[in-house]
């Protein structure tokens, strides 16, 4: 068995140009309102500021027990549902929570989705650690 989950690694790679993306959003926004701290009430820094927050949130914890899934034997199909899952969720909660300060389908879609590829990549742990799978 490989070392490194390259199946987690691929979806860890999308992932993180996301994250790159969300991290430059912000400082584009940070310069063009020369807003270095908080977001001094405007609107677009807050969203872009609240769309970086919610990505590092949960995404290195879904990334990280999705590769631990991998790395004990989880069937690489499992893990490419679960990547994609997880691509998928954070590209609509990105464009939900960049689109409306307010509740948005990409934003609850975003959200859940993302909490449904964690607790299946921790069911997979627990269930293979504990000898079920």
């Amino acid at each position: 068995m490989n070392a490194v989950p390259l199946v987690t690694a691929l979806y860890g790679a999308i992932i993180g140009l996301l994250g790159a993306f969300l991290t430059i959003n912000v400082i584009r926004h940070r310069v063009a309102t020369k807003i270095n701290d908080g977001d001094g009430g405007n609107a677009h820094l807050r969203m872009a500021v609240r769309a970086h927050a919610n990505f590092a949130q949960l995404v290195p914890l879904t990334v990280l027990l999705i590769g631990f899934s991998e790395s004990l034997g989880t069937p690489k199909t499992i893990i490419h549902g679960i990547g994609a899952a997880l691509v998928l969720a954070r590209l609509l909660s990105a464009q939900g929570l960049l689109s409306a300060e307010g509740p948005s389908f990409g934003r609850q879609a975003g959200a859940g989705l993302t909490v449904l590829a964690l607790i299946a990549a921790s069911v997979l742990i627990l269930l293979r650690e504990g000898g079920i799978m």
